[in-house]
């Protein structure tokens, strides 16, 4: 199980990117005990990465994904 700052440096992500995945449903995450003590499960995060590569050879195939967007990213 990770925590929630594990997979943002999985991820390469800010805190709040992470949290709004969760809160939208993308990635499955759980809540335990008190407040704020979130875990994901890494088979949930693999399936979430998948996913993401799935939907974005779904967008270069449709012409949606510019070369510039590419490479635009560090």
């Amino acid at each position: 199980m990770l925590t929630l700052d594990q997979v943002g440096e999985v991820l390469n992500l800010g805190k709040p990117l992470v949290y709004a995945l969760v809160r939208s449903g993308e990635l499955t995450a759980a809540q335990f005990g008190g407040r704020g003590t979130w875990r994901v499960r890494e088979d949930d995060l693999a399936e979430y990465i998948d996913a993401a590569y799935a939907k974005t050879a779904e967008r270069i195939a449709a012409g949606q994904i510019t070369e510039g967007e590419v490479l635009s990213d560090d």
